[in-house]
């Protein structure tokens, strides 16, 4: 299994503008075949070191992964967080 993990700083981070993109990335779930789990973290500590969302998903394989991020729905989503986010850093891992 693949885990591929990011997270995101938001331009703009108020309660209502996380919620939104919460949804949005939530918005995949059952939608994307390959994709096996979906969770997405809201930040509760808002450290200075802190992002404003975690994005947890898992995949059978590598492959499954790759065909993820060129999906529909996954490029529709990628839209939404390149006009909300100020920064993002991922890892992928065997899990």
């Amino acid at each position: 299994m693949i885990t591929h993990i990011v997270c995101f700083k938001l331009k703009d981070n108020s309660p209502e503008a996380v919620h939104i993109t919460r949804n949005v990335l939530l918005g995949m779930e059952g939608r994307i075949q390959e994709l096996q789990h979906i969770e997405v973290g809201v930040d509760v500590l808002h450290s200075e070191r802190s992002y404003d969302l975690a994005l947890v998903t898992k995949f059978n394989s590598l492959e499954d992964l790759q065909a993820y991020q060129v999906h529909p729905v996954h490029q529709e989503v990628i839209k939404h967080m390149s006009q909300v986010r100020e920064a993002s850093v991922s890892v992928d891992y065997e899990s």
